[in-house]
């Protein structure tokens, strides 16, 4: 059988900033109609690879080659010119816009001097039903779920003419069933002839997707893997360069007091509208209750008033028995409550900050980060390398902006600072989004650590098999409200799965035995 052309080749590629070597002399290729997984630990030098690619960043060295001849890409237009087509992990839309609009801007269609959104309209419309993305082109990308905002950035991309993709993290924000859509998607856009490069860290996905997987480590290509013949195992240790424990170890809970009790608690959202509805739950000392659901459930919501961040309409909030409800995030925190928020670069730094800075910002105040009015940086500069180091943050130095570093390395220094804090009450929300196996390991490690020492634990996912593995007890979401809590015994992949669609528990219950 004849090998199908290689539409992408980079050859020697090579990035480096400063303190930094990124990409040290890469080779790749991407044949047509293929998945080519792209693995790497955070800091791999993935997104760099892929920036280079698409024009956001210029090489230092080595050429990259479309369909067989040398090209140079100053910006994502000469990308875009060239077929080349790129999702990102944070969608590049701009939510009071409707879809058309989106996939309008910057290739708009015009009649005279006008926009000519109906011809645009039309073409959305092909699209969607040639690859099977089913999209309204009128709705506002605001009022989408998430799963959807990404077939938008998929028809953004072909509406340019793409048939190059580049998918960075792309199931990092779905649910399993939006995974699913997403992958029977990718199978059509293969078989239209599309070619298709997948970034994840999700090795179960790239293994039941890819036509080949390679790895980066350190900058440099670590290997090359075939997914008929790969194992998760084989695949982690590629990654990190050592054996991983993919499944959690954790003994039995001894739970206490409650430390966190939330009674009739109701939210509304940015549109007010209720997304918390009349909800009860409590979390005890010494144990880890997970929230099961399916995204926009208001998990979100429910976090932020948890944490001070969003007000409630009624209900009451009790920490250890004080209540603080509608209190500030400061008072919150001086409570004993550490949060790791689900998105972090909105709620969980500050992107102009120094790490350094970014370590102490709930605690800058006090000693020994402050003597007085006056900042101790002595104390902050030893805090700083101590924690960089115990949670392998990678970066040439503490005084660099905490913006400038990978997605996983920002959640593992937000994970440094409130894990190393003295809490009575973790929150931790999506803590593991964008963050590579070996980096999952430890922190699932340090989440287990805390709960053995006492710590109560609120853990919000939208990973089912992370709330299965990690919970005691789990209650699941859905509707804003709390349908059913299940024991760790009782909580299973399928059961949760329908409980999460809004399934009644014994009509569940029923229709896993019957799949049995």
């Amino acid at each position: 059988m004849t090998e199908a052309p290689v539409v992408l080749e980079v050859r020697g590629l090579t990035k480096r900033f400063p303190g930094v070597l990124a990409n040290d002399h890469i080779d790749l290729k991407l044949h047509k109609g293929q998945v080519l997984s792209l693995l790497g630990e955070n800091g791999a030098g993935k997104s760099t690879l892929m920036n280079m690619i698409y024009g956001l960043y210029t090489p230092d060295e080595g050429e990259i080659l479309v369909n067989g001849k040398p090209v140079t890409i100053h910006d994502p237009n000469d990308a875009i010119a060239l077929g080349i087509g790129m999702v990102h992990q944070h969608f590049q839309l701009v939510p009071v816009l409707t879809v058309t609009e989106n996939i309008m801007l910057g290739n708009e269609s015009v009649r005279g001097p006008f926009l000519d959104r109906r011809a645009a309209r039309q073409r959305i419309l092909e699209i969607a039903d040639q690859y099977g993305l089913s999209v309204n082109p009128d709705a506002l990308v605001e009022d989408l779920p998430v799963g959807v905002q990404q077939r938008v950035e998929i028809i953004k991309a072909l509406y340019r003419k793409a048939d190059i993709l580049i998918l960075d993290e792309p199931t990092a924000v779905l649910t399993p069933q939006e995974a699913e859509g997403l992958f029977e998607i990718m199978h059509t856009l293969l078989e239209r002839g599309v070619s298709i490069i997948f970034i994840s860290h999700k090795l179960k996905e790239v293994l039941q997707i890819s036509d080949a997987i390679t790895v980066l480590r350190n900058g440099k290509v670590a290997g090359h893997a075939d997914p008929k013949t790969s194992t998760q195992q084989s695949l982690a240790s590629m990654m990190v360069g050592r054996d991983v424990i993919l499944q959690v170890e954790k003994g039995q809970s001894n739970p206490g007091e409650p430390v966190l009790e939330v009674h009739n608690l109701t939210v509304l959202d940015d549109r007010d509208l209720v997304r918390v509805n009349n909800l009860s739950l409590e979390v005890r000392a010494g144990e880890i209750l997970g929230i099961a659901g399916v995204q926009g459930n208001g998990q979100t919501e429910l976090v932020e008033a948890i944490t001070g961040l969003r007000e409630s309409l009624h209900g009451q909030i009790l920490i250890e028995g004080a209540d603080v409800t509608n209190e500030s995030p400061r008072v919150v925190t001086e409570s004993g409550v550490a949060h790791v928020p689900e998105d972090r670069q909105k709620d969980g730094m500050v992107a102009a900050f120094p790490i350094k800075d970014n370590l102490v910002l709930q605690t800058y105040y006090i000693g020994p980060f402050s003597i007085g009015i006056l900042a101790n940086e002595e104390a902050k500069d030893e805090y700083a390398t101590r924690l960089v180091e115990q949670y392998d943050v990678r970066t040439p130095s503490i005084y660099v902006n905490i913006g400038n570093l990978s997605g996983g390395n920002q959640q593992k220094t937000i994970v440094a600072r409130e894990f190393s804090r003295p809490s009575r009450l973790l929150i931790v929300a999506q803590p593991t989004r964008g963050l590579d196996v070996g980096s999952i390991e430890f922190i699932h490690k340090q989440i287990v650590r805390m709960r053995d020492e006492g710590t109560g634990v609120l853990l919000v996912s939208a990973e089912l098999d992370e709330i299965l593995s990690l919970s005691d007890r789990v209650a699941v979401m859905y509707g804003g409200q709390i349908i059913d809590t299940l024991s760790a015994e009782e909580a299973d992949r399928e059961l949760c799965g329908l409980l999460m669609a809004g399934v009644p528990r014994q009509q569940a219950i029923r229709e896993v035995a019957a799949n049995d």
